[in-house]
């Protein structure tokens, strides 16, 4: 069993049911989620042990955050336990051509106040293979960054493989600021995952050929991100999620994995979305069970966004899939035919 370290914010996700609007709805669903420890849960039900790392108020509604993450197997012993709040976003379902929304309110929240003194990571990463965390969390403030950047030092003084995924959030900082503190952060990275705007956002590394809003991506534009980015850093691999959005509901869905000097595309799924939100992070998720266990480079891209596609058919943050459900996927099972 492969030990996988994630380290983030989990945050109490409210969010109207089915697709109301905020203004619509009098009542609002409550469940839990946030970029890393969606990655520890489905790296979890996969079989692998993940350890989820944050803090969190010793208050009921911290311990219900802790709560669903162990309900899923996810180890919670490095969580550590103070502040006053916890971070909340509220999420709003589009559908058609109406996008979703989402609001934050997790200025104070607790892992935004936490402290580097507050985490030994030479406990924490004793006896693991993995380090994952992603670009929000050195976003949350100074404090949050110098612990990131302790915890990947640490991860590659002791021979562990560290992957990021830039998840740039342009609520949370500036691009100018991003692109600093994630070009130190990536210096200690192995893996960088980005979505098909990061790069750009982030880097200044555009994709030619592609119109994002208008749902056109050039195969041979990303690939060049994807070179760019490793002659940048140095990276063992850089893996790009690829979302062609024809509309809210509908997206063509498909990957991209850089190493060792070639590219590797996957097949495309045509997508339609009963919830995207941690379609990312589930993509991040069977990256890293695919490169743990010896993937050759296309089962793994396969197998990730495979992974990811199934994402976009579950309700709330967390991909709710089987070893065997990814697997049945990737090896071209995509008929949605009832199992008996």
């Amino acid at each position: 069993m492969k030990k996988i370290v994630t380290f983030g914010e989990i945050m109490l996700r409210l969010a109207p049911e089915n697709y109301l609007r905020f203004v619509q709805s009098e009542k609002l669903e409550a469940t839990y989620g946030g970029a890393e420890a969606n990655v520890a849960v489905s790296l979890s039900n996969y079989g692998d042990h993940a350890v989820f790392v944050t803090k969190l108020p010793a208050h009921e509604i911290g311990q219900a955050a802790v709560n669903s993450l162990r309900r899923y197997g996810v180890d919670t012993s490095e969580i550590v336990r103070g502040g006053e709040r916890i971070g909340i976003y509220f999420c709003e379902k589009g559908a058609s051509q109406r996008p979703s929304k989402v609001i934050y309110d997790r200025k104070h929240s607790a892992i935004a106040e936490a402290k580097r003194e507050e985490f030994d990571w030479i406990k924490i990463m004793e006896g693991a293979d993995w380090f994952h965390f992603t670009g929000i969390t050195p976003a949350l403030g100074k404090e949050t960054a110098e612990i990131c950047l302790d915890a990947v030092k640490t991860a590659k003084e002791r021979g562990i493989t560290v992957s990021c995924d830039l998840n740039y959030r342009k609520k949370l900082w500036s691009g100018e600021k991003a692109s600093k503190i994630m070009g130190e952060l990536c210096k200690y990275t192995d893996y960088c995952i980005a979505n098909e705007e990061d790069a750009e956002e982030v880097f200044g590394i555009e994709a030619e050929e592609s119109d994002i809003r208008g749902g056109k991506l050039s195969e041979r534009g990303y690939l060049s991100v994807a070179e760019r980015l490793t002659e940048k850093f140095g990276f063992k691999g850089v893996a790009i999620t690829l979302r062609e959005s024809r509309s809210a509901s509908d997206n063509d869905w498909s990957g991209l994995l850089y190493t060792e000097g070639r590219g590797y595309f996957s097949k495309k799924y045509p997508v339609h979305i009963v919830d995207r939100v941690g379609g990312g992070d589930s993509f991040c998720g069977g990256l890293i069970y695919a490169l743990l266990n010896g993937y050759p480079p296309q089962r793994t891209i396969e197998f990730a966004v495979a992974a990811s596609c199934l994402k976009h058919s579950i309700e709330g943050d967390y991909n709710l899939v089987s070893l065997a459900e990814t697997e049945a996927l990737a090896d071209g099972d995509s008929s949605g035919r009832v199992q008996r």
